[in-house]
């Protein structure tokens, strides 16, 4: 279980604010803030990998892990589309899952998600098998997505009268009759019904963090939500891994917000950390994850190092059961 959240201390800010000869880590030098061609190249090589040669490791079985805050604009939806991309990238099975009625996944792998399509919503109200609404994500082997469409806005009022709400997801995970090495599920910024089904679907818990004070304060909530759905639906659900989220290398606040969160919470928070990076948010606008819009930039590089760390976690502690 997960004690409560301290939010970044007074303390520990002025520390930091006090000392004039302080430096990020993140803090470049001359030549890793202006890298050459040939570096970014290099870079873009290995996170595409077009010979297949390069692989993370597999997990011995499925992984299914919920990516949850129900703070807004921390980077669930992104996190989860370049992590889904780099795993498959470098020969996992992965599998996104959209239940945000947002449809920001489904933009970002370009899947078609417009009024009409199958998604998820029938899924979960109607019963549809996953298999018949996944769509093979154009252009990258190994990823699939079930997209979400507007419907899924009424699908928290429709759940409340059906039977078994709150596991229709796991159930239909686990009836999918092909087996993936992760299942990424990208929750919608709240804490109702459909992240609820995500929870109890899920054996792990991906909580990225932005790296603002106000990032800090909603946690303890999600922390309470998280603990009640592992007493009475899910004893398997664990919050597995941190990852801490825009992080800007020009203010001092920032280093202090991760400070304060890996003495909290140990190593479950990724060495790896994803700085703010414009092109992360460009990428969405062609439909692209920042993996391939721009494999060689300082985000896409973030993003492949995180999902290296996730990749190797999962080989020294299997979890889970298969999907």
């Amino acid at each position: 279980m997960v004690a409560d959240v301290p939010v970044a201390s007074a303390e520990s800010l002025a520390a930091v604010a006090a000392d004039p000869t302080y430096v990020s880590r993140e803090t470049p030098t001359r030549e890793e803030d202006d890298p050459p061609l040939a570096m970014e190249a290099m870079r873009a090589v290995q996170i595409l990998n077009p010979s297949g040669e390069v692989t993370m490791p597999r997990p011995d079985r499925t992984r299914v892990m919920c990516v949850a805050n129900q703070k807004g604009g921390v980077g669930k939806t992104t996190t989860t589309v370049n992590l889904a991309v780099a795993l498959a990238l470098h020969g996992n099975r992965v599998l996104v899952v959209d239940l945000d009625p947002q449809g920001n996944a489904s933009t970002g792998l370009n899947v078609p998600h417009h009024t009409g399509i199958p998604d998820v919503y029938d899924c979960l109200i109607n019963s549809v098998p996953l298999a018949e609404v996944a769509q093979a994500v154009e252009g990258i082997p190994n990823l699939w997505c079930v997209p979400a469409t507007i419907d899924l806005a009424g699908a928290e009022i429709e759940l409340v009268s059906v039977v078994a709400r709150e596991s229709r997801l796991d159930r239909a995970i686990a009836a999918y009759p092909g087996q993936f090495d992760y299942v990424f599920i990208d929750c919608p910024p709240s804490l109702g019904l459909l992240t609820v089904n995500a929870l109890v679907a899920a054996q792990e818990v991906l909580i990225p963090i932005q790296c603002e004070y106000y990032a800090l304060e909603g946690l303890n909530q999600l922390i309470n939500n998280i603990n009640l759905v592992r007493q009475h639906l899910n004893p398997k659900l664990d919050v597995s891994t941190i990852l801490l989220t825009m992080y800007d290398r020009r203010t001092r606040l920032a280093d202090a917000v991760e400070q304060d969160v890996r003495n909290h919470f140990g190593d479950k928070v990724l060495q790896a950390v994803i700085p703010r990076n414009v092109r992360v948010s460009e990428a969405p606008s062609y439909g692209q994850s920042v993996m391939t819009y721009d494999p060689g930039s300082r985000g896409a590089t973030s993003y492949f190092e995180a999902a290296q760390e996730i990749a190797e976690r999962g080989v020294k502690e299997p979890v889970g059961r298969n999907a």
